[in-house]
């Protein structure tokens, strides 16, 4: 599609992905109006505290970011030494020389990643108009609106704490099915959740389980604690340009299916989307070749994280803290192989997606799979 000359491009959503386009197509002389349903930027995290990811390109994530136009100025902190444990509690040290990822605030505050690309949307004079939600999409437009199903949950607390600054993980699937628990502190402030692939209805259970570990592994404290959480939508689309409006960000299903890293897919998505509004170029061509290769192999890492189990993860652990460069072997890791491009349609079918299961045997019930597991796609 080409942009005629005083089209206004209309953006369905705020979040990373949908400020990362208007972004881009503000800085391109293009008018643009973001649509957000929410009264504020941010509005489903609070003040959530998540890794913005830096191993999988050379290039540092935040000069990648500076590179396609967008800025930087949200508060962060490098993270490059944690801890991690097993479902054994063996502890094995996570040290880089240059940061694995970028501890980030989320949320409508000032000093947030999502704050500050709000900030650069309106100072290039993108009209954000907040408490709008959209029945119909017009053209040109983009689809940034977030999840749309419960691939995936975080579970837990946003807290203050006097804990030092760290970060700390357990792969375990009696604390986190299939996934990981974390506890992020960053200046007084922190995070602790159960991210879990399957096994939703029994998130309560799993959440107690998460905090009894960290309270004796690493002393968690608590104060003020706040539940919260939050749902993830993982698959690789086929076609995400329906009509000639490109879909971005999670509605998309671009984040990493291992981890459940995805601001930095969400952003880059939205980006590329603008790029081939204002050039006619072709989106699926351009996000394929951006970071294509990289879901299809975190699809195949997650069929064998999945398969391998607590065992798995242990021997993971103990091969990535014996590395000289962590960085570089987790780097490696997303990297194409023949070997992984062999197993890919092996991992398609044994990565299935949960939200066929949209039932839920709660009784009064406001968890996160009913809040959002029932949603369609």
């Amino acid at each position: 599609m080409t942009l005629g000359e005083g089209n206004v491009v209309t953006i369905a959503g705020a979040g990373p992905a949908g400020l990362s386009a208007a972004i881009t197509l503000a800085r391109a002389g293009q008018p643009v109006v973001v649509h957000e349903a929410q009264a504020e930027v941010g509005h489903r995290f609070g003040a959530d505290l998540q890794g913005l990811e830096n191993w999988t390109t050379e290039e540092d994530v935040l000069a990648v970011m500076r590179s396609v136009g967008l800025n930087t100025d949200f508060r962060y902190l490098p993270g490059m030494r944690g801890v991690a444990y097993d479902h054994w509690r063996n502890a094995w040290p996570i040290e880089s020389e240059l940061p694995l990822f970028y501890l980030v605030e989320r949320g409508p505050r000032p000093g947030s990643l999502d704050s500050a690309l709000l900030a650069q949307a309106l100072e290039l004079g993108v009209e954000v108009r907040f408490n709008s939600r959209l029945k119909t999409i017009p053209s040109p437009a983009i689809r940034a609106v977030g999840p749309r199903a419960a691939d995936a949950i975080a579970v837990g607390y946003h807290f203050e704490t006097d804990m030092d600054d760290g970060f700390w993980v357990i792969c375990d699937d009696e604390l986190a099915p299939r996934g990981y628990a974390y506890l992020l502190v960053w200046e007084g402030q922190g995070t602790v959740k159960s991210c879990m692939f399957t096994g939703f209805k029994q998130e309560k259970r799993y959440v107690e389980r998460t905090i009894r570990a960290f309270e004796e592994l690493v002393g968690l404290k608590m104060r003020d604690p706040r539940p919260h959480g939050g749902v993830g939508n993982f698959r690789i689309p086929v076609q995400p340009f329906p009509d000639g409006r490109p879909v971005v960000g999670e509605q998309a299903g671009f984040q990493d299916t291992l981890w459940g890293f995805g601001m930095r897919h969400a952003m880059m998505s939205g980006v590329l989307a603008a790029r081939s509004l204002l050039e006619d170029d072709d989106y699926n061509a351009l996000w394929r070749r951006e970071f294509g290769a990289q879901m299809e192999t975190s699809v195949v890492n997650r069929a064998l994280f999945s398969m391998l189990g607590n065992r798995g993860y242990r021997w993971f652990l103990r091969k990535a803290t014996n590395v000289d460069d962590l960085r570089g072997f987790l780097r490696r890791q997303y990297g194409p192989s023949l070997l992984r491009k062999l197993l890919l349609p092996w991992a398609r079918r044994r990565y299935r997606s949960v939200r066929k299961d949209r039932s839920c045997d709660h009784v009064d019930c406001s968890c996160v799979w009913c809040r959002c597991g029932g949603e369609l796609a």
